[in-house]
């Protein structure tokens, strides 16, 4: 329980308290589950603004909330990110950019385009919108797993550092498989979803090592973020209409 009540407060803002005991390591497994929260509380705000508004401001109104629920965290990263390797930057320059706290011409591109896919996105679901916006932010968030366990941490010092204190085991990925199972529910509508899923997790792997060789935190912070738009906007496919 502490461990998940630690993921819970690094990842949202929720008055979860401070932990007295903090394993790094030992809250990874927790992400999907804290994101599992968010979500919840993101379907709920969602049932309660379509009360009031139509879908095109209340998909405006999701996006902004998930924002405040996570107090910018990972946009934070995306945009870091973004600033940093979407350039022909050395790898140690493109490191030394997302160290850098101001927002670039790539960053801020990066994300007004991710706030317009999940806007795009959830203005499409119309079936199963519920489950889907309680299931996206948990499998967001349940991305950041696979570069923590396939790419060692890129910085001497920092937030992430001791995230990457010891080596993840397989089972790290057993709450990620519990809070995807929800997912049959939506039958052949989760298979696009979940292909794109797959393909954007393996992507990134993949050119986080050709790119730099490493991981850092705000690079696991543009993939929640991007796997959230994605995820949002395939989830939306073949609604419309």
């Amino acid at each position: 329980m502490n461990n998940f009540l630690s993921a819970l407060g690094f990842l949202t803002l929720l008055p979860v308290g401070r932990r007295a005991r903090f394993d790094a390591v030992g809250m990874v497994p927790w992400f999907p589950v804290a994101g599992l929260v968010a979500g919840l509380l993101l379907a709920t705000a969602d049932w309660l603004f379509l009360k009031l508004w139509p879908v095109s401001t209340v998909a405006v109104l999701d996006v902004v909330f998930l924002a405040v629920l996570t107090g910018g965290l990972h946009l934070d990263g995306l945009s870091d990110t973004a600033d940093g390797l979407l350039g022909h930057h050395a790898p140690e320059r493109a490191l030394e950019i997302m160290k850098d706290s101001r927002v670039g011409a790539m960053g801020a591109i990066a994300l007004v385009c991710c706030a317009g896919l999940k806007w795009a996105g959830l203005s499409s679901v119309t079936e199963h919108r519920a489950l889907v916006l309680l299931l996206v932010p948990a499998l967001a968030r349940g991305a950041m797993l696979f570069p923590m366990r396939a790419l060692p941490y890129g910085r001497a010092q920092g937030t992430g550092k001791s995230f990457f204190d010891r080596p993840l085991e397989v089972s790290v990925y057993f709450p990620l498989l519990i809070v995807s199972l929800p997912a049959l529910l939506l039958g052949a509508r989760a298979l696009l979803p979940a292909l794109g899923y797959a393909a954007l997790v393996l992507g990134a792997v993949s050119y986080y090592r050709r790119r730099l060789g490493v991981v850092t935190g705000d690079m696991l912070g543009a993939l929640c973020e991007t796997a959230e738009a994605v995820l949002f906007l395939l989830a939306g496919a073949g609604c419309a209409g």
